[in-house]
């Protein structure tokens, strides 16, 4: 069949069940934007390409799939530079389509070219792959090794580019192959190696799970909670993987913030770790809370890409392969002989629903403005029990993963890379990924806000249910607290402050949104239910009381061990 080279692309996408892209239509995207909405394809302009590639981002993590950003040549590509950075951290699978001036411009020497420069080499090191469609013909070639790179080992964007010159020229191809005919799919594990790993999670007494960022995206939820429960272990979140597996939420516990963690973690003879790197905020599994039992406690690793076997630990099992293949390997390997939960787990679980109750009882309640710790538990208890949680900011989100009263089964916040201000378009990328048909609630600060806050407008032009709750204290909190305990109080806070006339509910009223104005906490949850009933997207402006928001971070010491410089 005879097609077109934007056509074609969008038939590769179509493959790997993409259907959804992000970006600014520019020269060398109008026919693809074009034919991918004819086509039914979800075409969402947002108004920064940044914002685009964190949309994409949010689609791949809610979808488990690739996802695609375009970006406009010159300008265009150069912003979405800190997406591809935040994407690659992330690890996330992101196709990040550029677009170019012809190959002859490029080749004349000439000065004072109009919206040039030369992109794919200022993108290499952000990337797994960065390539150009110099030919049609090289289309399919170019395409499937991105998907390939994206999706293979550890994932990760991919940058191709596409050159003015090959726009509408045509193609003679066959029907786009599925990826299971040009790319490793499923990968299992052998099975010697997952008889040794049933046999050491049989002769353990204390095993815990240790769940990280990649189960979440990979959608693999299901088959982690029949694997828990044959092992009738306690599921510890890694800080990246703070979402909660459906019917394991009172046994799972994120690390190092609870008790529970800590005495489960120190207890254990086995962790068997899941979709995480074993990175810097659960101390590489072997420091802090691990010290103890070091010595007799064994090691399963499931991971896609071989070579990070053993980098930041020894491993006594590594299963390689792909975790929505191989944790179903153990769940019917485990499925006759399922393990009786040790006396301490109801022990654990009773303790940890204290602590939250307890959080609940004491954060700081009837002070205007409202302190942080109340606005988190305000709204969380207002969560809405289907809802999609996304997080952003400094001071704010430490408060939100210390008082949150919520168990969401979908988080989504960039806690590798800190990158703020990806608040607002992973909540527009995630509810357009979930069709619309879920609510979703956005908690963050308001100098993360600020950042993408003209996404109001593409969340109000698309109607979706979300809200987001901001707490604002006119400044960059967490480094208000930065300057006190290295200067001292009463010493020059440079940089960190702003008007205290920004009112976020009267910008978002002219973007079309809902808006409330709250300074008492007893006003947050009604705020929050009449936004979602509005119809609208809406943000709810909360005052907060900028000492408490700077000086009583929750916590904070565990999460400063997260920077282990120089730990060997």
């Amino acid at each position: 069949m005879r097609v077109k080279v934007y056509e074609r692309i969008l038939d590769l996408f179509e493959a790997e069940g993409i259907n959804t892209l992000f970006g600014i239509p520019d020269p060398n995207f109008v026919h693809l934007f074009h034919r991918a909405e004819e086509r039914g394809w979800q075409v969402v302009a947002p108004h920064h390409e940044e914002s685009a590639g964190f949309m994409a981002e949010a689609v791949s993590r809610m979808t488990g799939k690739a996802a695609v950003c375009i970006g406009t040549l010159g300008p265009g590509v150069a912003n979405l530079a800190g997406a591809m950075m935040c994407a690659k951290v992330e690890n996330s699978p992101v196709i990040f389509l550029g677009g170019q001036r012809a190959r002859i411009t490029e080749q004349r020497v000439r000065r004072g070219r109009i919206q040039f420069v030369k992109q794919s080499g200022l993108f290499e090191p952000s990337v797994k792959y960065a390539a150009s469609i110099e030919y049609a013909d090289q289309t399919d070639e170019i395409i499937r090794e991105g998907l390939r790179k994206a999706l293979s080992g550890t994932p990760g964007p991919v940058y191709i580019e596409y050159p003015s010159h090959i726009v509408t020229e045509e193609l003679d191809v066959a029907p786009a192959l599925p990826p299971q005919m040009y790319r490793l799919v499923g990968q299992t594990a052998g099975p010697d190696k997952i008889a040794a790993a049933v046999e050491l999670i049989r002769a353990a007494r204390q095993p815990v799970l240790l769940v990280g960022h990649g189960v979440h995206t990979a959608r693999a939820g299901a088959s982690v909670k029949a694997l828990a429960d044959l092992m009738a272990a306690p599921v510890i979140q890694t800080s990246g993987g703070t979402s909660y597996i459906d019917g394991l939420e009172d046994r799972t516990f994120p690390y190092g913030f609870s008790p529970s963690a800590v005495e489960a973690v120190v207890q254990s003879d086995l962790a068997l770790a899941i979709g995480t790197e074993l990175g810097e905020p659960v101390h590489y599994g072997r420091g802090r809370h691990w010290v103890a039992g070091e010595a007799d406690r064994k090691w399963i690793l499931v991971e896609q890409d071989p070579t990070a076997i053993g980098v930041n630990r020894p491993i006594d099992v590594p299963l390689v392969g792909d975790l929505r293949a191989i944790v179903p390997q153990l769940v019917a390997a485990l499925r006759d002989s399922p393990r009786t939960a040790a006396p301490e787990l109801a022990g654990w679980i009773e303790r940890d629903a204290a602590r939250l109750a307890e959080l609940a009882e004491t954060a700081p309640a009837g002070t205007s403005p409202v302190h942080p710790a109340r606005l988190i538990v305000e709204a969380t208890r207002v969560f809405p029990p289907d809802g999609i949680m996304v997080r952003d900011g400094g001071a704010t989100t430490i408060f939100g993963w210390t008082y949150s009263q919520a168990k969401p089964h979908d988080v989504i916040w960039n806690q590798n890379f800190g990158h703020l201000g990806t608040g607002l378009p992973y909540a527009v990328g995630a509810s357009v990924a979930d069709g619309g048909n879920r609510p979703v609630m956005l908690i963050t600060g308001d100098s993360s806000f600020q950042f993408q806050i003209a996404e109001l407008e593409t969340a109000a032009r698309l109607r979706l249910p979300l809200v987001v709750v901001v707490g604002v204290d006119y400044a960059w909190g967490l480094e208000v607290g930065v300057y006190k305990r290295t200067f001292g109080h009463g010493s020059l806070e440079t940089g960190v402050h702003w008007s205290t006339d920004t009112r976020l509910d009267k910008v978002a009223e002219g973007f079309g949104c809902y808006g409330e104005y709250v300074e008492r906490d007893e006003d947050i949850a009604p705020a929050i239910k009449r936004a979602y009933a509005s119809g609208k997207p809406g943000v709810i402006h909360v005052a907060v009381d900028p000492k408490a928001n700077s000086e009583e971070m929750p916590s904070y010491d565990e999460f400063r061990t997260w920077y282990a410089e120089g730990m060997q």
